[in-house]
């Protein structure tokens, strides 16, 4: 008797070890789908245009509810992407271990929960900063999801289209504070727009023989050997030099910026020039941790060295 209600319990409590693995293996996918390392950089670029916006105080309130509405915004971004390349990641090795291509969640399921993540992060920057931020984060899923994501099968052009909702987040974090844009909220959109085109063309250099399999097209056609590939990561590297310096000029941020600023571009175009000279996934792999770094280095050297104003 005590020999069978000790095989009872031990079954109790198995079953529900595996209802709890079950359910954090769920919750997990849930979270793949929002494209957590993705959303950093965002947090990050939002935060940096907030910041240089503010004058006086910061407002830590308003500061929580942009980028916490910003989060929602992007992560329902990411979710939908997922849902709607489902079948291309399918296809693609180092994708097709995500939730949706490998059958772990149900499309309609990953829809609404990306439905409902940007509803409530539009809502959210409505209600508590303004109109304008609410409009400019749902422009930038609308721009995402209706024109870079279907051109991604069409045309390499697809990264340039992509490039303009992708530098949103500075203007989003600015207008959150502002109510409107400036001049010196579009400098940071200029330098995240010209930083994209490096960090995803090595990386669609990288796998670009996934990118092949799925009918992807983000690289010049008839490339084969990276050549085109290659001038274009060293023309907007070459470009994104002087164009982190023009918060300089406009009095954003003082001389200690421009000297980083210049270092640390500098150091991203010596990767985009081993990558020129010797077009290997290594080095391509090594230019995209160059831009990872670069990045948030750049913004933080700009909050740090901000002007009073």
């Amino acid at each position: 008797m005590n020999r069978a209600s000790d095989n009872l319990g031990v079954k109790a409590v198995s079953l529900r070890d595996d209802v709890r693995r079950q359910w954090l293996t769920r919750l997990a996918d849930y979270w793949t789908l929002t494209k957590p390392e993705v959303n950093f950089l965002v947090l990050v670029s939002t935060l940096v245009g907030f910041y240089l916006a503010s004058r006086g105080p910061l407002d830590f309130g308003r500061l929580f509810h942009t980028l916490l509405g910003t989060l929602l915004v992007a992560s329902g971004t990411g979710t939908l992407n997922q849902y709607l390349e489902r079948d291309s990641d399918k296809r693609m090795r180092r994708t097709a271990n995500r939730p949706l291509p490998a059958g772990r969640l149900a499309p309609p399921a990953a829809f609404w929960f990306g439905i409902t993540l940007a509803s409530c992060g539009g809502g959210e920057l409505w209600v508590f900063t303004n109109p304008l931020t609410s409009a400019l984060a749902l422009l930038t899923l609308a721009a995402y999801l209706l024109f870079y994501t279907p051109l991604k099968k069409r045309t390499p052009l697809c990264t340039l289209v992509g490039a303009f909702p992708g530098a949103m987040p500075p203007l989003i974090g600015w207008a959150a504070v502002a109510g409107r844009l400036s001049l010196e909220a579009w400098a940071l959109y200029l330098i995240l727009f010209l930083w994209q085109f490096p960090h995803l063309l090595a990386i669609a250099w990288m796998y670009r023989e996934d990118y092949s399999r799925a009918g992807l097209q983000m690289l010049p056609r008839n490339d084969r050997e990276g050549q085109g590939t290659v001038r274009q990561i060293l023309g907007y590297l070459l470009v994104l030099l002087p164009a982190s310096l023009v918060p300089v000029f406009l009095g954003q941020v003082g001389k200690a910026y421009f000297v980083g600023a210049l270092v640390l571009g500098f150091g991203f175009l010596h990767y985009g020039m081993r990558l020129a000279t010797n077009r290997s996934n290594s080095l391509a792999r090594r230019l995209v941790l160059a831009s990872i770094v670069y990045l948030p280095l750049v913004f933080a050297l700009m909050m740090a060295d901000k002007t009073s104003g």
